[in-house]
């Protein structure tokens, strides 16, 4: 059974950092581009942030510039550092291959940004 377990998450001033984590399991890690995705309160969930298998990395507008995707195919693992946060990066934040997997979502971190 495949699992994803992001962690991370935290109330946090507008202009601070957070880096999130997600942890892997049941899955070929090292062959999935994967993807870190947001869902804010009465919102659709959207693709902010993808990392293919050799490292390249891709960008929504509107995080690009604060935002840096990692991985570490050793761990399993894809991680996403968020700079210069605001209050509209409040969301619930989720990690999810891009392609062929059809497992559960894992249960997200939350993000606030707050004064």
């Amino acid at each position: 059974q495949a699992q994803l377990a992001e962690s991370g998450g935290d109330l946090v001033r507008p202009g601070g950092s957070l880096r999130l984590s997600c942890v892997t399991s049941g899955i070929d890690f090292g062959t999935k581009a994967m993807g870190w995705y947001r869902q804010a309160l009465g919102q659709s969930r959207e693709l902010i942030a993808q990392i293919g298998t050799t490292g390249n990395s891709f960008y929504a507008n509107s995080v690009k510039g604060r935002f840096t995707v990692s991985r570490n195919n050793g761990a399993n693992s894809v991680y996403l550092q968020m700079n210069h946060l605001a209050p509209e990066d409040t969301a619930v934040y989720y990690c999810r291959p891009l392609n062929s997997y059809s497992g559960p979502w894992g249960q997200g971190t939350q993000v606030t940004v707050s004064s």
